[in-house]
């Protein structure tokens, strides 16, 4: 398998989490109200697979590994591009998760949630399509079968760690809330 194959089924993963994103949004318009439990499910999808797992084995290997290539000036200027998109994702999902809390607390912040969610929906599809179509395949070209080898080897074990990580920060953050908790 090519290192490109996980990326792009972590994308059609990403693509169902999205369409169930439209989907509450289309409810949240109708109902004039958002569920806030989902925004919180969204927003671990978000941010644990599509931000840490999947963006993080294309920042942390793929991207570095590519920076070592000589690529071409149209290649590097994607990279570019992804990692601006990258952080306007992350941006986008910090305002959708302020915008949340606001709304749980009474402020009329409806219509900040919802446009949040509608922007993801339309965010991701783009740059999904543009990895997809017009990266991926074209720089593979850079590396040997050897080094994809070594990069698929290098993805399997950043997955392996994400849950220890994912669930070692939640418990160090429950700690140290834990501290600030009047006893019982």
């Amino acid at each position: 398998m090519k290192p490109i194959g996980p990326l792009m089924r972590e994308h059609r993963l990403i693509e169902k989490m999205l369409a169930l994103v439209g989907k509450e949004v289309e409810r949240a318009h109708r109902l004039q109200k958002v569920d806030p439990v989902f925004v919180d499910t969204a927003v671990d999808f978000i941010r644990t697979y599509a931000d840490r797992t999947h963006h993080g084995k294309e920042e942390d290997i793929l991207f570095r590994d590519l920076a070592k290539k000589p690529m071409s000036a149209e290649h590097a200027r994607i990279v570019a591009e992804l990692v601006e998109e990258h952080r306007y994702a992350r941006k986008t999902v910090g305002r959708l998760v302020d915008a949340k809390e606001r709304y749980l607390k009474g402020e009329p912040t409806l219509t900040e949630v919802v446009g949040a969610l509608e922007e993801l929906t339309v965010f991701y599809p783009r740059h999904i399509e543009k990895e997809d179509k017009h990266f991926f395949y074209p720089i593979l070209e850079y590396f040997s079968p050897a080094e994809q080898d070594a990069m698929m080897q290098e993805f399997w074990e950043f997955d392996r760690r994400m849950i220890h990580e994912k669930y070692g920060k939640l418990v160090e953050k429950l700690a140290g809330t834990e501290r600030h908790r009047e006893p019982l």
